[in-house]
């Protein structure tokens, strides 16, 4: 298989798609994050890089806290919206039909309708060059309780969750795989197969 080389640029795909809230259930503002992730497990943290230009890097940087919020197919035209528009020039929860609720470790707000919310305090924030990175501890997380299995299990496949793939948004679908799979037993695969019947 050949192979042609590309000037060094941004090319991680894909990526997830966050709703990001800030401000406050009386004031709320979000927007649409694709530089976001994970940084460390214990303590758990995570990210979200902005410009400096964005409404929302203001505000973060003012209340040094805010949400990550997972999002659905449901909510992705409601996404798109608050990535393109500024909440300097109308407010993109009424505008959108998102509903601001209580968080409940922090005073940004989650939305109602995002299957998961990630709480997160503001710990560092890091210049880059085009974007600043906002590091923050994970301190809070709700999640609707229809991603809930019978065992009390999280099923992210019931989120229906969608993806950022270079200026595309991709429905997440078909498994292929758990992680290990590759190195476990076949005694062990074999009753996990059962167990899923």
């Amino acid at each position: 298989m050949s192979r042609r080389e590309m000037k060094p640029g941004i090319y991680m795909s894909p990526l997830p798609v966050a709703l990001v809230s800030s401000g406050s259930c009386e004031d709320p503002n979000a927007c649409a994050v694709a530089w976001t992730g994970v940084i460390c497990s214990n303590p758990p943290r995570m990210y979200i890089s902005l410009t400096k230009s964005r409404y929302s890097h203001e505000i973060i940087s003012k209340t040094r806290d805010f949400v990550i919020n997972m999002v659905s197919t449901d909510i992705i035209r409601a996404t798109d919206t608050c990535g393109v528009k500024s909440g300097r020039d109308m407010n993109k929860f009424a505008e959108c039909g998102l509903t601001a609720v209580p968080s409940l470790h922090v005073k940004s707000p989650s939305v109602a309708e995002a299957p998961m919310s990630i709480e997160c305090r503001v710990f560092d924030v890091i210049e880059l060059g085009s974007h600043d990175m906002f590091l923050a501890d994970v301190v809070g997380i709700t999640a609707d309780e229809s991603l809930f299995n019978d065992q009390d299990k999280l099923m992210y496949g019931r989120a229906d969750l969608v993806a950022y793939s270079h200026g595309t948004y991709v429905e997440l679908g078909k498994k292929v795989g758990d992680f290990g799979y590759s190195v476990e037993k076949k005694s062990t695969r074999r009753r996990k197969a059962n167990n899923r019947k």
